[in-house]
């Protein structure tokens, strides 16, 4: 039995508002006999085809507005096909849409309207889907019974599709003139459009071959490890590409561990071997480390193990990236933490050019190196879809922001390693005589933050404890001085103190940091870049009122006199902790009396670490 049979076709069809694209996709369905009887009879009420545009617009906005919005699933079935018809909205507000429809499909079917010719958004969709590693295309170029001359009008836009494949890199396509509403050379060859002799749309679904990638190396992702009733451990998943079977040598990645396989199950039933597509419960020849997430690849041809990847980033959230940010990253069955450098450039989708970019806005698309937090094996996207590409989710929402395909893994990263020293953070510790801190200080500007701050290390001090104060303003005159107030420079702004505090931490040091860290998801990052126990958020709390009438440096004052841009608390937001370790509410105590209380907390934190 094959594993992927070439019958089943995944395509994605796109297109201008207003092509005919509902049109064309009603009258797939139609022609093939895949419409109910009532859908059927609707579909045909009307002699000039009018009422196919409607059939299948299934949400009430695209009712109201005439236009596709939702991604959409049709399935239908020919004699020789069996078609999984993805279809995506025109409009380019919806390029989120685009990029989710063409990621599953091998087949594009882009729409021109033989009235307008090549449009801005033909352009914008075909450099879409051929990212996405879409490389067979069918232009269909509909409403040819609108145009005086269809035959020059096809050749017209023949040569402009033509121009358009040639600069984008499109090698296999076909040209098709079709009547959406007549259904002429939709699933039947048009008498009417004579001088053309090619196939028609079902005709070029049909012929179509996906490529052959029977070269790809064995990657499985694994999805679950399952233990049998007598003990045996298997391990399950959806073969990605390539083939496994009894005898073949694997490598299990994060990592160098190699076996054999000895067993390969579909289902219940032991096969000799499965391929691409197939849902297997492989067996080893002996007990390896392996987990949700990991990686079973061919021993002679695993793929690079790395931290850093220039990636394609096509950004879907309705907030802009955010260099530094660190977002969860999903790649196949793994998950993890990962973080955007400033993007490379941004490309103009209608015309190819790279632009100059700081960030990334919802429905761009541009390249950008990512970081994730430890080294995991990937393949470029162009290679394999399922090893090569991720998508990113905001940590606090849960909200998908961005879809990624990878270029290639960069070099520098497997060139780089953590260099372990005869001195470690266990014996610098000792010497002190206590463990590291990183207490971080988070709050508006006048809550006392810095006030308290100072009074606490005083008190560590007079201890005779090891501290050093990190201050969000003299920060900024050194090593952070070329940072600005935007969001994303305040991402990089808490993400280099961070970096610093746990260096500190990694000397013996307790950390004492002051900085407004206005975002919840940066806050979280340090504490994950610390180890286990030693962070400790202290969230100076006051009322947004209390802080601006104190305003010790005049900052709100200039802020409501529009001297000063992106203000926290005024027109940029404060996310406060939800769980800080320690709430301090200056309005109920003391600078002194918090900073008591803080340095008790702290004290009895360390002691712990002596039990």
């Amino acid at each position: 039995m094959s594993d992927h049979p070439s019958a089943r076709v995944k395509v994605v069809i796109c297109g201008s508002v207003d092509d005919g694209k509902s049109t064309l996709v009603a009258r797939l369905l139609l022609d093939t006999g895949n419409l109910t009887d009532d859908d059927a009879a609707r579909a045909t009420s009307e002699a000039d085809g009018s009422a196919l545009a409607g059939l299948l617009d299934g949400l009430a906005a695209e009712r109201e507005q005439a236009i596709t919005i939702d991604v959409a699933y049709r399935y239908f079935a020919t004699p020789r096909r069996s078609v999984v018809l993805i279809d995506c909205p025109g409009h380019e507000h919806y390029t989120r849409n685009m990029v989710t429809g063409a990621s599953n499909a091998e087949l594009a079917i882009v729409l021109v309207d033989a009235t307008r010719g090549v449009s801005a958004q033909t352009r914008r969709h075909c450099r879409i889907a051929h990212l996405l590693g879409i490389g067979d295309f069918v232009f269909a170029v509909n409403k040819m019974d609108r145009v005086e001359n269809p035959m020059a009008t096809l050749a017209a836009i023949a040569r402009a599709l033509t121009q358009l494949a040639d600069e984008i890199g499109l090698a296999r396509r076909s040209i098709i003139p079709t009547i959406a509403t007549t259904g002429a050379n939709i699933a039947r060859r048009a008498a009417d459009l004579a001088g053309y002799d090619g196939p028609c749309l079902i005709e070029a679904i049909e012929a179509f071959e996906p490529t052959d990638r029977g070269d790809v190396s064995l990657r499985l992702p694994v999805q679950t490890v399952i233990r049998s009733g007598d003990g045996e451990r298997r391990l399950a998943g959806t073969v990605a590409s390539g083939r496994i079977g009894a005898g073949s040598r694997v490598r299990i990645m994060p990592g160098a561990q190699e076996a054999e396989v000895v067993a390969v199950h579909v289902g219940v039933q032991a096969v000799p071997d499965a391929g691409q597509g197939r849902a297997v419960a492989i067996t080893l020849d002996r007990p390896v480390d392996c987990t949700r997430g990991d990686m079973i690849c061919a021993a002679d041809d695993p793929p690079l193990d790395a931290d850093q990847f220039e990636a394609d980033i096509a950004w879907l959230g309705d907030k802009p990236m955010l260099a530094g940010r660190a977002y969860l990253f999903k790649l196949a069955t793994g998950e993890l933490s990962a973080t955007l450098q400033q993007p490379k450039h941004r490309l103009d989708v209608e015309t190819g050019q790279e632009l100059a970019a700081r960030t990334l806005r919802k429905n761009d698309i541009g390249v950008a190196v990512v970081t994730t937090a430890r080294p995991i094996p990937a393949d470029p996207y162009a290679v394999n879809r399922t090893t090569g590409g991720f998508i990113l989710i905001d940590r606090e929402s849960g909200d998908t922001v961005a879809a990624g395909m990878i270029r290639h893994a960069l070099r520098r990263s497997q060139n780089i390693a953590w260099q372990e020293l005869t001195i470690d953070r266990s014996a610098r510790a000792l010497q002190k005589g206590h463990a590291p801190r990183i207490l971080w200080f988070t709050g508006l500007s006048g809550a006392g933050k810095t006030t308290i701050a100072n009074l606490v290390e005083q008190r560590l001090y007079e201890a005779g404890l090891h501290s050093y104060m990190l201050d969000g303003d003299n920060v900024r005159t050194g090593l952070n001085k070329d940072l600005g107030f935007t969001d994303a420079d305040r991402v990089e702004n808490v993400r280099r103190v961070g970096e610093v505090a746990t260096l500190m931490a990694d000397a013996g040091l307790i950390v004492l940091a002051t900085f407004i860290s206005p975002f919840r998801a940066e806050r979280d990052m340090v504490r994950q870049m610390a180890q286990p126990g030693e962070f400790i958020e202290v969230h100076v709390d006051v009322p947004l009122a209390v802080a601006e009438d104190r305003d010790p440096k005049g900052l709100y004052a200039k802020a409501r006199r529009g001297e000063i841009a992106n203000f926290t608390g005024l027109d940029s937001p404060y996310e406060a902790p939800e769980n800080p370790d320690l709430t301090i509410d200056t309005t109920m105590m003391s600078a002194a009396e918090a900073a008591d209380r803080i340095a008790r907390h702290l004290i009895a934190s360390l002691a712990s670490d002596d039990d």
